[in-house]
């Protein structure tokens, strides 16, 4: 019974070493290749000084070796701090440095462009770059090409970390919400069974390993011994055409995504992509009117909706059958998990009434790294149990949801500060911070605007500095240095000063109501 993550792939290059397990641009790689290849990294971290514990990130676009170190951090009794590729030097620093990561895996020109970063940190020993690097003590070059090495013993349990994945809180810096091995093989149990995967299934993987349902679709490829096909895009036709080419049957995106599909793909409603078998959705909630697109295009799909957080991984879905009975819907509780609201005071809520949703089940993650006070915020005990039936932790989602009497789930609202942009959670205090340091700015106030296709944009209402231009292409301009594309402001609005609260707090409530009419 495998109980750590790399067990999976040992099982499926065991049983199925001819398979082809991952095929990135025009190579394909078997089992037997993916797990050679893990192995290797395992044997270079491990020749390297890695003990258990040790942090080691992956700063890679996403392709075969990046899939490859993730199981093969595993095998080393390493914890993965997998690196979102579009993340800028800066906030990579940031990663390094609050985890404090041991080993980073990545390529020369990524390293060149973040050492003068990282420099100053001392918690990196070993660089090991998947390509040819310069003479530095701490790089290791080319370390892919050596071959494969033996297992060796793990020391690890099912109950160790196995993962940090690194997501925005709703002030701050990112945070790293800590996964163990039996959160994720729990995730990717869960998920194949509702979406019924199996081994023929080839799934095209558009998410980046760093969100928690890219992550999980590897994870579930190889627990079920399918086919992964990794690709990277900038037009909707890019993905048609690869569902074609492949021969896909299952894919998992963004609301943002199947807007792309829908409105700027016209491949997609001229072409039947007979061989798809369903689609699912991530991230946040889909439009209805997308939904019937996506349906009308391809009436053969099957849609499942879902919904779901880093800290626990995915909460609800909704069987397609119910898309036309309930399309607003969130659906229910995933496979061996429970979902209740409770109101104010702690009590379960009744059909009707808006309240908490908590998850309580396998996928609960381990809490925030090195952030006890946000884990026993989002971590707790479950209220609706006494003392003396023994520890039970749930998670509180933050999120404002209600149930109708059949039992389905509506989201209300996010009961934080938090913009929920493109599936991803974006910290108005990063980009704030981003935005003062242009040194043009007095005040800097960053919010979400509901937008019909991404959820919500990025906005940002400033105040100029005394004595400077009120110059809103120069703002964006250095944003676009600093920041991943997805935080990037859509607009910069200037104002003469920014409203307060009687606490003398900037009044973030007023500035969303008064832009959200």
């Amino acid at each position: 019974m495998p109980y750590l993550l790399h067990h999976l792939l040992l099982e499926s290059a065991a049983a199925h070493p001819d398979k082809e397990a991952i095929v990135d641009k025009d190579r394909r790689s078997s089992y037997a290749q993916f797990a050679a290849a893990a192995r290797t990294c395992a044997a270079t971290l491990k020749e390297h000084g890695l003990v258990r514990r040790d942090r080691v990130a992956i700063w890679l676009e996403k392709t075969f070796e990046k899939a490859a170190s993730i199981f093969g951090i595993s095998m080393a009794d390493g914890v993965i701090v997998p690196i979102n590729a579009l993340l800028k030097p800066t906030q990579v620093g940031h990663i390094v440095s609050d985890c404090e990561v041991r080993y980073l895996i990545t390529t020369r020109a990524r390293w060149e462009s973040l050492r003068e970063a990282i420099d100053h940190l001392g918690s990196v020993q070993k660089v090991l770059l998947v390509d040819e690097g310069a003479e530095d003590p701490r790089v290791v070059s080319s370390f892919y090409a050596r071959e494969s090495q033996a297992d060796s013993p793990s020391v690890c349990m099912g109950e160790d970390l196995a993962a940090i994945l690194y997501t925005s809180g709703s002030t701050g810096r990112p945070k790293g919400v800590m996964l163990s091995h039996r959160n994720l093989l729990a995730g990717s149990r869960i998920v194949s069974t509702y979406l019924e995967i199996s081994r023929d299934e080839r799934i095209l993987s558009i998410l980046p390993f760093s969100f928690d349902y890219g992550l999980n679709q590897l994870i579930t490829t190889v627990q079920q011994a399918a086919t992964l096909v990794l690709l990277s895009f900038r037009f909707g036709d890019e993905i048609v055409k690869m569902i074609v080419k492949e021969k896909v049957t299952g894919l998992a995106g963004l609301p943002t995504i199947w807007a792309v599909l829908t409105q700027g793909a016209p491949s997609f409603n001229k072409t039947q992509l007979e061989t798809l078998r369903y689609i699912t959705n991530s991230g946040g909630a889909v439009p209805s009117e997308t939904v019937k697109k996506i349906r009308d295009a391809q009436p053969h799909l099957q849609v499942f909706l879902m919904y779901g957080l880093t800290e626990a991984f995915r909460s609800t879905f909704l069987p397609p059958h119910e898309l036309d009975r309930r399309p607003t819907s969130i659906g229910k509780a995933i496979p061996e998990t429970e979902i209740f609201l409770i109101d104010a005071q702690g009590e379960r809520c009744k059909p009707g009434e808006q309240g908490i949703l908590i998850h309580r089940g396998p996928t609960v993650s381990m809490g925030y790294w090195n952030r006890p006070e946000d884990t026993a915020h989002a971590l707790r005990r479950n209220p609706l149990i006494g003392e003396h039936e023994g520890a039970d932790t749930v998670c509180y989602s933050g999120d404002l949801v209600k149930m109708d009497e059949e039992g389905f789930l509506y989201f209300i609202g996010r009961n934080d500060a938090m913009i929920k942009s493109s599936g991803f959670r974006i910290s108005p205090t990063e980009v704030e911070e981003v935005l003062m340091a242009t040194r043009r700015l007095a005040q800097a106030a960053v919010i979400g605007v509901p937008d019909p296709v991404v959820g919500e944009r990025v906005h940002a209402v400033v105040v100029a500095a005394s004595g400077t231009e009120a110059d809103k292409a120069a703002l964006l301009e250095f944003c676009a240095r600093e920041l991943p594309t997805h935080m990037l402001p859509r607009d910069v609005e200037f104002v003469n000063e920014l409203p307060r609260s009687p606490n003398g707090k900037v009044d973030y409530k007023k500035l969303k109501s008064e832009r959200s009419g």
